[in-house]
């Protein structure tokens, strides 16, 4: 961490972290900001959980990102050590919060959970 002002991608890949880390209900005055994600971790990891992952990612996007258009989810990293990472692959939209969606961008970040939380990975 720099301290400095952050714009672009970087800005896009913290803007995400931020939205799927915040428990809902947990901001005053946007007591609707966040999303579902903080309350599926230490759960067990089933099928059922994996995908109301996969749901609640989705739906606190489209709700919160206008810079990024969800693509694809993946699990990519799962195991015994209570360690799971999930790639987010989408449209970047440089100007998305400006409402203009001419310019795009394929991009990717990784969800990564543990029994620290989560944290926000910039990929590509």
């Amino acid at each position: 961490m720099t301290g400095k002002p952050l714009s672009g991608w970087a800005h896009c890949v913290q803007s995400i972290s931020v939205i799927l880390t915040t428990r809902i209900g947990s901001r005053v005055m946007r007591r609707a900001f966040g999303s579902l994600v903080p309350e599926l971790q230490d759960r067990n990891a089933t099928p059922l959980l994996i995908m109301q992952v996969y749901a609640a990612v989705a739906a606190a996007l489209r709700a919160y990102e206008p810079g990024f258009r969800l693509r694809t989810i993946q699990l990519s990293r799962f195991g015994a050590d209570g360690i799971f990472a999930f790639e987010i692959s989408g449209i970047f939209y440089p100007r998305g919060h400006l409402g203009d969606y001419s310019i795009s961008e394929a991009r990717s970040a990784v969800l990564a959970a543990n029994d620290n939380g989560f944290r926000m990975m910039e990929v590509a």
